[in-house]
């Protein structure tokens, strides 16, 4: 007999009530959701996952976000940036490999010297590639500027994660300066569209304060805004942050991970031909974490490169998995990961966003 949750997903566009229940749909119901949304995926960008190797450059970060292990108040951690030379073996080991892209993140910075080495370091991987390795950046706020001179040296997209779509939501996150404006983080991705970048943002689930209202929000953001591609996961709590007081408030962690499942799902359903990635916050709450967002929606999966000394400093929130593999024991454990998963890795292949495409082509 149908359900209310098979009327919803017959429709062709959710509102936010639709949205409201199908996240508030049980265990049994949400196998109808994610049945759907492996179809889609199936359907819309195959069954092939891309691998993006994450280089995580330095943990210095001039904001103070509430929630966040680097964040600048923290003085517990030692402080670290790559040298050119350990980004570089990096990447050519992603290259070599033919992973076909990296990401680069780090902490929040826009001082001069931060802005040229990055661009100094975008320019040497694109000549020792030939231009055939492809650069996500995740540095945070920027102007316009940066955002183009960042583009013109080499790097095609950038994931800037809003965290929340509520903005008063976003001020319970973040300390109330100027250094951390809801609308700023906006307007950075609305520079980052004018610049050309496949443009990608995302939120943490479960977190204090958060309601399935918010969710709804989120999901209704992403396609308003028409992004072309999307990294969100479970928020999980870190000791050394202020939003830890509220972990006896928060959902169980079993129910952030099912809760993000449904956020990949729908999204994925919603926005059919986007790059979602299968974070590696699922992985810490459920071993299997990665390979169930892969199987009902997932395409973008992320081995970690980073060298194994600097890991333990860059813990954005607490028990992060594979600290002490090195980036062949990461390739392989995905590569396993993937297979059961029942996807093929597209090596030598960029992945870009099928939306982004079909978008700037029309």
């Amino acid at each position: 007999m149908k359900s209310e949750i098979d009327d919803i997903l017959n429709k062709s566009t959710f509102s936010k009530e639709d949205l409201v229940k199908l996240l508030s749909a049980d265990e049994q119901e949400s196998r109808k959701i994610y049945e759907r949304s492996k179809a889609v995926k199936a359907e819309q960008v195959g069954r092939k996952v891309y691998f993006r190797g994450l280089i995580e450059y330095s943990n210095y970060c001039s904001k103070n976000c509430l929630y966040c292990g680097i964040r600048a108040g923290n003085s517990r951690y030692i402080r670290y940036e790559m040298t050119d030379e350990e980004v570089m073996e990096a990447a050519t080991y992603a290259f070599e490999n033919k992973f076909a892209s990296i990401v680069i993140q780090s902490g929040e910075r826009n001082d001069r010297k931060f802005i040229d080495t990055i661009e100094r370091l975008l320019k040497e991987i694109h000549r020792m590639s030939d231009g055939r390795l492809h650069v996500t950046l995740s540095l945070g706020e920027q102007t316009e500027e940066t955002y183009r001179k960042w583009f013109a040296a080499g790097a095609h997209r950038y994931l800037l994660r809003i965290e929340v779509s509520n903005p008063d939501l976003y001020k319970k996150l973040h300390p109330a300066d100027r250094h951390h404006d809801y609308n700023e983080r906006l307007e950075a991705l609305r520079r980052l569209r004018r610049a050309g970048y496949q443009v990608g943002t995302g939120v943490m689930i479960g977190l204090p304060f958060q309601t399935l209202s918010d969710l709804a929000d989120d999901l209704i953001f992403f396609r308003d805004f028409d992004i072309d591609m999307a990294g969100m996961g479970p928020y999980i709590e870190h000791e050394d942050t202020p939003l830890y007081q509220f972990r006896n408030e928060l959902l169980p962690l079993r129910e952030r991970f099912l809760l993000s499942l449904k956020m990949v799902a729908l999204l994925r359903i919603m926005m059919k031909d986007i790059n979602i990635a299968a974070t590696t916050a699922m992985q810490t709450i459920d071993p299997q974490g990665r390979e169930k967002a892969l199987l009902i929606g997932a395409n973008v999966i992320m081995p970690n490169l980073t060298p194994v000394k600097y890991r333990q400093n860059y813990l954005l929130y607490e028990n992060k998995p594979c600290l002490d593999e090195e980036a062949e024991e990461c390739k392989s454990c995905l590569e396993a990961r993937i297979a059961l998963a029942g996807d093929e890795i597209g090596y030598g292949e960029w992945g870009d966003s099928k939306h982004f495409k079909r978008r700037t082509e029309s």
